[in-house]
C-alpha cells in the first residue's frame, strides 16, 4: 500500500493544534515561501500569510506586518517552520478576535475544526457512545469490545483501528462499505490501520460527510475533537435518512398540494424537514411560537410537550407542561418519549442547555418511532409523482457528493433545487478553474430578484463555453427553471473537466496535450495487460465490464497485494456481478479513490461511472508513483520531517515506469493545485457535442 507521508513536529503541543492535513498545506507554503538561500524570514510572512483564505478576507497585509513587528523586532531574523506554526496560531487568534469571536453554526453537516481550540462536548461523546453500544451490540467482530464506557476514552482508543468507524458508517447507510475489505484483526499493523481510515474516509464521503480537514493520521492518533465530529455526522446522516419524499412519501403532508411547494420541499435541508415537520404538528397542537432551531427554542421543553402529547396522547403526563422548572419538565418529556418507544439518548440537561446536536436527534428519534403525518392515498400518490426515475436519481446522487466533496462553502442536498440560484455552480467552477468566476457579477443567495439568478446562471454558462463545454441550447434560464437533463448534462462536463486535469497535471507525456477517454482506456488496458493478465476491453461501454474482473485486476495491478482474489467471484450471475461490483468500490476507496458510482453502475455498465472509477484509479496509481519519488528524492530537513507511518516497503509497480511519465518535479500534489492549470481543448468534450441539445429534445 501507499506509504503515508505526514509531517512531524518536535513539539507535541504544537502538532496536536493541526490535522495532518492542515500541517502539510502548511509545511508546502512555508517551503515556497524560501528565498534564494533556502530560508524563510519573518519579513516573507505578509505576502504569504494575506493569500490564506484564515486571513485572506479579515486581515491586510499591512495589518499582518505590523502584527509581527510587534512580536519580532527584526523582520529579516530567520524562522523555521515550528516558529511559523506559532506566527499561523498568533495570527488566527488575532483574526478571529477581529471578527468578534468564533460563531456557533448550526450546520452539523458542514461545521469545520478550529485549531484554537479542541474541546469535545462529553455530552455528546455519552450519546453516541450510547448509540454505538446499541447498534453495534451484535457485531460478529466488535462484540468483544462492547459495551463502550462513555466515562472512558475507551471509544476513541477503539477507533484508532478503523473498523468502529467502517462498521458504523454502515449502520448509517447500508451497503456502503463491503465489510470483506475491512481489515479485522485484533493487533492491527501501521498500513493495515491506514487502510481502514482511508477506506473510512472515502466512504464517509460517499454518504454526504464533510472530512475536509481529517487525515488518516488524525484518526489513527484518536484525535478526540476530529472522532467526534465524523462520528456526529454520520450518525446524523443516520438518523435523517428518512426525512425526504422518496423514503417518507407522507411528508407531502407538510405543504399545499402543488408543484412548487412540493419542489419547495424537496430541496429543503433534512434538518429543515424536520423542523418543518415539528412546526406543523406544533400548530395542530395550538403551540403559539414557531421552532426555528434545536437549540434555544426548545430548552424550556414546552415544544417537546405539545409535540409528544399531539403524537402520544396516551402518554401524556399533565404535569409536564404545569411544572414551572425547565429541568423537571425535561425530565417528565424524556419519561413520556421513552414510553412511547425513543431509547433515550441525552439527558434532561441537554435539554435545557439547547444542545443543538442532541436535541436534533432527540426529534429525529421521535419522528422515527411516530411521525404522525397521514396515509392518504392521494396524496402519497402525487408525491410518488413528483420523484425522479431512478437513473436521473443515481447521477443527482453522484453530482451532490461530488460537490459536496470538494471543500466549497455551500452544502447541497439536492442538486437539481439547490443549484438553482447559480451561486454553487460558481463556486464549483471557481475550486476547479480558479479564477474562472467574476465575483463582482455574483449575486450570493438569498437571492431576492429572480433576475439576479439568471445572471448568475449566465456567468455558469459562459465559463462553461469557455472551457469548451458543449452548451448547446443550455442558457441560465434552463439552470433557473431546473430542467434536470440539461444540468445534468452540465455537471457531468464539470466534472469530467476536473478529473481530466487531475491527470494531466500529473503526466509529463502529454507534452501539452489533454488527457482524453481513450488515453484512460488504454493506460488501464496496458496496466493489465503489464502483470500477464488477457483481458481486454475496447470502450468504458465493454459488457465484459459487468462481470467486475477487468477492474480487479486492474486494481491488482496498480496495488498487488490490495484483492484478495479468494473473495472475487466468476461474475456470471447477477449476484455475483453484485458481490464483485461492491467489492471494487470498497477497494478502490481502500486504496485511496474518491469515487460515488453503486455496484449498479458497474453491474449495468454505466459509461460515465466506469469512466469515473477508471480515471480515480488512474489518479491514485500516478499520485502515488509521484509521491514515491519525493520521499526519495527529498531528504527529512529540520523545518518539518518528512516520515512514513507505513512500516512495510511499498511494492513495486509492475508495468511501465510511471515515473517516466510524471512530470520532472512534482511537489506537493492537492486537489487545488491539480486543479489549476485550466487550459482545454475541444478533444476534451468528445462524444459530448450532441448530450444538452439531446437532452434538450427529450426534456
Amino acid at each position: 500500500m501507499s506509504s503515508y507521508v505526514g509531517v512531524l513536529v518536535s513539539d507535541q503541543w504544537l502538532q496536536s493544534q493541526f490535522t495532518q492535513v492542515e500541517l502539510r498545506s502548511l509545511n508546502s507554503k512555508f517551503v515556497s515561501a524560501k528565498n534564494q538561500n533556502g530560508k524563510v524570514t519573518v519579513g516573507d510572512l505578509p505576502p504569504l500569510m494575506v493569500k490564506m483564505k484564515a486571513f485572506s478576507a479579515l486581515l491586510t497585509e499591512d495589518e499582518i506586518r505590523q502584527i509581527l513587528g510587534e512580536s519580532y523586532g527584526d523582520m529579516s531574523s530567520e524562522i523555521d517552520f515550528e516558529t511559523f506554526l506559532r506566527v499561523y496560531l498568533n495570527m488566527q487568534g488575532q483574526a478571529t478576535g477581529k471578527l468578534g469571536g468564533p460563531k456557533n453554526s448550526s450546520s452539523f453537516l458542514k461545521a469545520s475544526t478550529t485549531t484554537l481550540l479542541h474541546t469535545i462536548s462529553e455530552s455528546e461523546k455519552a450519546s453516541y457512545v450510547t448509540h454505538i453500544n446499541i447498534y453495534l451490540a451484535d457485531d460478529p467482530f466488535l462484540k468483544q469490545f462492547l459495551p463502550l464506557d462513555p466515562a472512558t476514552n475507551d471509544l476513541f482508543h477503539l477507533a484508532k483501528d478503523g473498523v468502529l468507524l467502517c462498521k458504523l458508517i454502515n449502520v448509517a447507510v447500508p451497503g456502503t462499505i463491503d465489510e470483506r475489505a475491512i481489515n479485522t484483526k485484533r493487533v492491527l499493523n501501521p498500513w493495515e490501520r491506514n487502510e481502514n481510515h482511508t477506506l473510512c474516509l472515502n466512504s464517509a464521503k460517499a454518504i454526504g460527510c464533510t472530512v475536509v480537514n481529517i487525515g488518516t493520521q488524525d484518526l489513527v492518533e484518536g484525535r478526540p475533537h476530529l472522532v467526534l465530529g465524523l462520528i456526529s455526522q454520520i450518525i446524523k446522516i443516520q438518523l435523517l435518512a428518512d426525512l425526504n419524499l422518496k423514503k417518507t412519501p407522507q411528508l407531502v403532508e407538510l405543504v399545499e398540494d402543488s408543484n412548487a411547494d412540493v419542489e419547495e420541499l424537496l430541496g429543503l435541508a433534512p434538518e429543515k424537514v424536520l423542523l418543518k415537520w415539528m412546526n406543523f404538528h406544533l400548530n395542530k397542537a395550538g403551540y403559539e411560537k414557531t421552532v426555528a432551531n434545536f437549540s434555544s427554542d426548545v430548552k424550556d421543553g414546552k415544544a417537546y410537550a405539545y409535540l409528544l402529547n399531539v403524537l402520544a396522547p396516551e402518554f401524556c403526563n399533565p404535569l409536564t407542561l404545569d411544572t414551572k422548572d425547565p429541568v423537571e419538565r425535561a425530565k417528565l418529556v424524556l419519561d413520556h418519549a421513552e414510553r412511547m418507544g425513543c431509547k433515550r439518548y441525552l439527558s434532561p440537561k441537554d435539554i435545557t442547555e439547547g444542545s443543538t446536536n442532541l436535541n436534533l436527534a432527540f426529534v429525529a428519534q421521535i419522528f422515527h418511532e411516530r411521525n404522525g403525518l397521514s396515509t392518504d392515498s392521494k396524496k402519497i400518490s402525487f408525491a410518488e409523482r413528483m420523484t425522479d426515475d431512478v437513473q436521473i436519481s443515481r447521477e443527482e446522487r453522484c453530482f451532490r457528493l461530488w460537490i459536496n466533496s470538494l471543500g466549497i462553502e455551500s452544502y447541497v442536498n439536492n442538486v437539481f433545487e439547490d443549484v438553482r440560484t447559480g451561486w454553487i455552480l460558481l463556486e464549483v467552477l471557481d475550486k476547479v478553474a480558479p479564477g474562472s468566476v467574476n465575483w463582482k457579477h455574483a449575486s450570493k443567495p438569498p437571492i431576492k430578484f429572480p433576475f439576479r439568478k439568471v445572471e448568475n446562471c449566465n456567468q455558469v454558462v459562459k465559463i462553461g463555453r469557455q472551457l469548451k463545454f458543449s452548451v448547446v441550447n443550455l442558457g441560465g434560464n434552463d439552470i433557473v427553471q431546473g430542467n434536470k437533463k440539461l444540468i445534468v448534462a452540465f455537471l457531468w462536463q464539470l466534472m469530467r473537466f476536473n478529473m481530466l486535469q487531475l491527470l494531466k497535471s500529473l503526466r509529463s507525456r502529454s507534452r501539452g496535450k489533454e488527457i482524453t477517454d481513450a488515453d484512460i482506456m488504454n493506460w488501464a488496458n496496458r496496466k493489465v495487460k503489464s502483470t500477464g493478465r488477457s483481458t481486454q476491453v475496447e470502450s468504458f461501454k465493454d459488457k465484459s465490464l459487468s462481470t467486475g474482473l477487468f477492474f480487479l485486476e486492474l486494481l491488482s495491478a496498480v496495488e498487488p497485494r490490495v484483492v484478495n482474489w479468494n473473495l472475487v467471484t466468476k461474475g456470471e450471475s447477477d449476484e455475483e456481478k453484485r458481490l464483485n461490483a461492491t467489492y471494487i468500490i470498497s477497494v478502490a476507496r481502500k486504496l485511496g479513490c474518491s469515487i460515488f458510482l453503486l455496484p449498479e453502475d458497474i453491474m449495468e455498465v454505466n459509461q460515465k461511472m466506469i469512466l469515473t472509477l477508471t480515471a480515480s484509479i488512474m489518479y491514485w496509481c500516478l499520485q502515488h508513483a509521484a509521491e514515491e519519488g519525493e520521499v526519495a528524492l527529498s531528504p527529512a530537513n529540520g523545518n518539518g520531517s518528512t516520515y512514513t507511518s507505513d512500516t512495510s516497503p511499498a511494492p513495486s509497480i509492475s508495468g511501465e515506469d510511471e515515473r517516466s511519465s510524471l512530470c520532472g518535479e512534482i511537489s506537493s500534489l492537492t486537489m487545488d493545485d491539480a486543479a489549476s492549470d485550466i487550459t482545454v481543448s475541444s478533444s476534451q468534450c468528445e462524444n459530448e457535442d450532441t448530450e444538452i441539445a439531446t437532452a434538450e429534445s427529450h426534456a
